[in-house]
């Protein structure tokens, strides 16, 4: 809650300084009008928009993220809480953060203001005497000088002069009819909900600020000019005045008034400066879709920290790590390993951001090694460093370009070009309705498997890939699907009674729960500091229902191997199935527990 609060503050903002340098001098008082309820409700509604279609340019949920467990004395924090909401498992929440509390009763209080206010100006209403003129009440305070509109009730103070009671009466008849208190209300809500956001009042003077322009451009024409000027400059009233009424008379904008009224019409072309909206719009969607809170895909190669940090940030420490390895005297294809270099990442079409990002470190390792070596050798020349340069920043400037370019032609043909290892790779469009021609290049291709050059087939559509295998002239084959995707989810044989993927999927994580607390020896981290430790296990569940493929990444060696070996002793499970075939379903688990 605490960000989307920060996000609708930060939205207002953007949509504010576009008013102000771009739209306030303009005399399209009704655009003006429109922009700035239409962006002070797009502030609220944006942070909310989360659109998968967006999200999927920037993230790849390729892993089932199960609830985290909590060993022992562990309790959830706020970010526990919402990785749980997100993997759709209920958890009771701790006490109420000091800020929330602080955030409510400023609402509480706030509204009682407004409910004062609006008492006190009904208040008036009823004790002073009223004439109907149309539809319009006319409410006449006595010994008063003010002069104000509240919906379609117009307040009048009975010092003021006859000859200047039929302007003010022309000007808040404007008010009134268009609807300007509903505009002012509004902000008056908005002000309740973000009572400590100085631009919910920003929003509020902007727009009466407007109402009062609309009103003497309209009031005028009934009216000469010079005249009307004059009962502006002539009035020194003390105004009734409260911030969701229209006041005819607040000094403050008597000098913007008569300004604009001396002002010539915008030119028409200057409403295209209203089209500035769009980008503005699109990019705070764009931000909002895929920016991660809590991490909806936790896994070993994408952890909440990570998500957190830019591009920039998460390569610098993939770089020290590989630095730091490398003066521990870390063997090289161990740091090869740590930086993605493997037939398995080879195999797979998109690459998960961190994985983009630990190559790119390696790279940078092994360029700036290769120069430190010619420049003792003193065979280094500026040919080489432009061209390591170039390398080290390679032909993607971030993840988001990359993952751009993998939607090119271009990509998918380089991707299948690389033949290394015996391996034969197809891109096709649609994994389960593959075209004539593709199903037609898929069969030669599986034909080919036969052959002493190659022993495997893969196939991808960009979301999920099928890996085909020659073994002893036979072929077999092991799909690898994401979650989203999957038809029926793995499971126990005590789950198979449920009646819903929903049912099955909550019976799998209450066994993996007790599973990992019942066999999950916490002692492994003696030695460390104290405080909450967590690790994460990634695993797959095989096309035959076994445990395979079991990574972790924690504190120390000796908790990743005390979660491996939990994992390990997981029973045979029943496989996940897609269109009725099983399929190998990759899963990740974070685990908790405090060192006393």
């Amino acid at each position: 809650m605490l960000y989307n609060l920060i996000q609708i503050v930060a939205f207002q903002a953007l949509f504010l300084i576009v008013y102000d340098l771009f739209l306030r001098r303009e005399t399209f008082f009704n655009c003006n009008r429109a922009y700035l309820l239409m962006t002070s409700i797009l502030s609220l509604v944006l942070p909310f928009l989360k659109f998968q279609s967006i999200r999927t340019l920037t993230t790849k949920n390729a892993v089932i993220s199960l609830p985290e467990v909590f060993i022992g004395s562990a309790t959830p924090s706020n970010l526990d809480i919402e990785m749980a909401n997100h993997a759709g498992i209920t958890i009771y929440e701790p006490e109420t953060p000091i800020w929330l509390l602080i955030f409510y009763v400023g609402v509480v209080l706030a509204g009682l203001l407004f409910l004062f206010r609006l008492g006190k100006l009904y208040w008036i209403k009823s004790q002073s005497p009223k004439r109907w003129n149309g539809n319009i009440l006319v409410v006449p305070i006595i010994k008063s000088s003010a002069a104000f509109s509240f919906f379609n009730t117009i307040f009048l103070g009975d010092q003021i002069s006859d000859s200047e009671r039929p302007t003010i009466y022309n000007h808040e008849v404007v008010h009134v009819k268009e609807f300007h208190t509903v505009d002012l209300v509004f902000f008056e809500l908005l002000k309740i909900v973000l009572w400590f956001n100085p631009l919910a009042y920003i929003y509020q003077n902007r727009a009466k600020e407007l109402h009062e322009f609309i009103a003497d451009s309209k009031a005028i024409k009934h009216q000469d000019k010079i005249d009307y000027y004059q009962s502006l400059l002539r009035q020194v009233f003390d105004v009734h005045h409260m911030s969701f009424t229209n006041s005819f008379f607040k000094k403050s904008l008597i000098k913007k008034r008569i300004t604009m009224l001396q002002k010539s019409k915008s030119k028409q072309k200057n409403l295209l400066k209203y089209t500035l909206i769009l980008p503005l719009v699109f990019g705070m969607l764009i931000y909002s879709s895929t920016e991660v809170r809590a991490q909806e895909t936790i896994n070993t190669e994408s952890s909440s920290e990570t998500q957190e940090l830019t591009d920039e940030e998460l390569l610098e420490i993939y770089y020290n790590e590989i630095l730091k390895k490398n003066e521990e005297g870390v063997d090289f294809m161990i740091l090869s390993n740590f930086a993605g270099i493997s037939n398995k990442s080879i195999e797979r079409y998109i690459e998960t951001r961190e994985s983009f990002l630990k190559l790119k470190a390696f790279t940078k390792f092994i360029m700036e090694r290769t120069l430190e070596r010619k420049r003792e050798q003193a065979v280094l020349t500026d040919e080489d460093i432009e061209r390591t340069e170039q390398i080290i920043k390679g032909k993607h400037k971030s993840y988001v370009d990359y993952l751009e370019w993998k939607k090119t032609d271009e990509a998918k043909a380089h991707w299948e070009s690389i033949t290394s290892d015996g391996v034969h790779r197809l891109f096709v469009n649609d994994m389960a309705n593959k075209t004539p021609e593709e199903q037609m290049e898929f069969d030669q291709m599986l034909k080919g498997l036969d052959s002493d050059d190659f022993h495997k087939v893969v196939i991808t559509d960009g979301k999920s890939i099928a890996v085909f295998e020659s073994v002893e002239n036979d072929v077999t084959d092991e799909i690898e699907i994401p979650f989203h995707a999957i038809d029926n989810v793995p499971s126990l044989a005590e789950c198979q009674d449920s009646s819903s993927n929903e049912e099955r999927k909550q019976c799998f994580n209450d066994f993996i729960n007790d599973h990992v607390k019942q066999h999950f020896n916490s002692k492994v981290a003696k030695g460390l500091n104290e405080g909450r430790k967590r690790v994460f296990v990634q695993f797959k569940i095989a096309t035959d229902g076994h445990i395979k493929d079991i990574i972790a990444r924690g504190p120390s060696k000796d908790i990743e191997e005390e979660a491996k070996r939990v994992i390990k002793l997981l029973p045979r499970l029943i496989p996940g199935t897609l269109k009725g075939k099983s399929v190998t379903v990759p899963y990740s688990l974070p685990i908790s527990f405090e060192v006393e």
